[in-house]
């Protein structure tokens, strides 16, 4: 129960900032998002109820299957990736929307 509450947490706190207007708000929802949806598929994966994912030393019964942590380590080199070439464009953006263009 206390991972969902912490799972909706973080999204309603990245929506929430994702719909501001500054470019940094904007990425630091972005992070936030991303690492909700790290915990979302790690709770998927069910590792609280399962064994170490090394066959050799438990019963392949109780192990706990290890591609929902790789696309956790995959999301973050991603998500990382992208919050990095955000933070360029915020860093290079110059100025607001709201300047007059003439």
């Amino acid at each position: 129960m206390t991972l969902a509450i912490c799972i909706g947490v973080l999204v309603a706190g990245g929506v929430y900032l994702m719909l501001q207007r500054g470019m940094v708000r904007i990425v630091l929802g972005f992070v936030l998002l991303g690492h909700a949806v790290n915990l979302l598929l790690m709770a998927a994966g069910g590792t609280a109820r399962r064994d170490q994912p090394l066959m050799d030393l438990v019963s392949p019964r109780t192990a706990a299957d290890p591609l929902p942590q790789a696309f956790v380590l995959t999301a973050i080199v991603i998500a990382f990736a992208i919050t990095v070439y955000m933070l360029t464009l915020a860093a290079t953006g110059g100025g607001d929307d709201t300047e007059d263009a003439s």
